[in-house]
């Protein structure tokens, strides 16, 4: 029986863009520092130095860092011991996800492209050290349409299991046509679409500015849920496995209510099973009132993940152990949970 962590992350660092093509360099995401103004300061309470500046923005760098976690090991300087704290903790495979991209970087299509391609070098360098424990989701340059065949193939090559979006791509809706031949390659590869929590629009991004969170990094992942069977997009795609990842999982009840209402008034029943009739899992946080949760939609779609090297809402380092040991539900469920469900979504063996 393993213990797999479907949403574990990588904090991307300048080494990261070594990886990217001579040509690519001048792309770079670059870091600067603060040197006047007041001192900030990240959710660990740590003093907030240094930004990202990507295509002409400026970005966090230092916000959400899980000091419970080393420098070496978050940043994956050190791939050892990333996987010997793995094992402290119990946890067998831990699925990569980044850092930096979970917000809008940019809308050029030539930048997309060259900071996608470098990230998943490095990813794939990072899984060559472990290819069983350290798996990855691929980053696909979304405005470069043309490109992500290449980098899916490559992504498949080199250990990815999974295909990573956030809300909001390119700014369209998950169900715009436009998305239709990245579900046909995530088909094709046998990937699924892991949609994460954070949102792609600048638009949406810089409208809640000052929002915590909820609304730019959750709430577009529920209606992006949403949009996709209301649409019924998972029926066009029907080999698509679909992944929503760092959102919680309290709302699926809600969300599917919400669509029921919406299909009836068109003459359309929603299904008894909607999450495994659609190839659907959703990962919950031990937070959640799994009770609540496995009563509504079962213990068949449902994952869990630690967000390791982040210290955010969705943080808990233990919650692999957490889920086995605190009895909030039966140990059957938790063992599909951190073990069969993940492979399922992930394509694991």
């Amino acid at each position: 029986m393993a213990t797999i962590d479907a949403d574990a992350h990588v904090l991307e660092t300048p080494m990261t863009w070594e990886h990217m093509d001579a040509e690519h360099k001048k792309f770079a995401p670059m870091v600067v520092t603060q040197s006047t103004g007041e001192q900030l300061h990240g959710s660990s309470g740590n003093l907030v130095k240094e930004f990202w500046v990507v295509d002409g923005r400026i970005h966090n760098k230092q916000v959400n860092v899980g000091l419970d976690t080393s420098e070496e090991s978050r940043e994956m300087r050190d791939v050892q011991s990333r996987i010997d704290h793995m094992r402290e903790l119990e946890i067998d495979v831990q699925v990569l996800y980044p850092t930096l991209f979970l917000r809008p970087l940019t809308t050029n299509a030539e930048i997309d492209y060259a900071i996608c391609k470098g990230y998943n070098r490095w990813l794939a360098e990072i899984n060559k050290a472990a290819p069983e424990e350290l798996r990855w989701v691929v980053c696909p340059p979304l405005y470069a349409m043309d490109k992500v065949r290449e980098e899916l193939k490559f992504g498949k090559d080199n250990g990815a299991c999974g295909i990573f979006v956030r809300a909001m791509e390119t700014d369209r809706l998950p169900s715009n046509p436009y998305f239709f031949p990245l579900y046909e390659m995530a088909e094709e590869f046998d990937l699924p679409i892991c949609l994460h929590s954070g949102i792609a629009s600048f638009a949406i991004h810089e409208a809640y500015r000052t929002d915590p969170g909820f609304n730019r990094f959750k709430l577009t992942g529920v209606g992006s849920f949403h949009d996709l069977l209301f649409n019924q997009i998972p029926s066009k795609f029907p080999k698509v496995r679909w992944g929503f990842v760092e959102l919680s999982a309290q709302w699926v009840p809600y969300a599917l209510n919400d669509l029921e209402l919406r299909i009836n008034r068109f003459g359309r029943e929603l299904s008894s099973d909607p999450l495994g009739d659609n190839n659907m899992f959703i990962a919950c946080q031990v937070t959640d009132d799994l009770g609540y949760i496995l009563d509504a939609v079962g213990d068949d779609n449902i994952v869990v993940g630690t967000d390791y090297g982040h210290s955010d809402t969705s943080t808990e380092i233990e919650a692999l152990r957490k889920l086995r040991s605190d009895g909030k539900v039966p140990e059957k469920s938790a063992d599909k949970i951190l073990d069969n469900n993940s492979k399922r979504l992930y394509g694991l063996s």
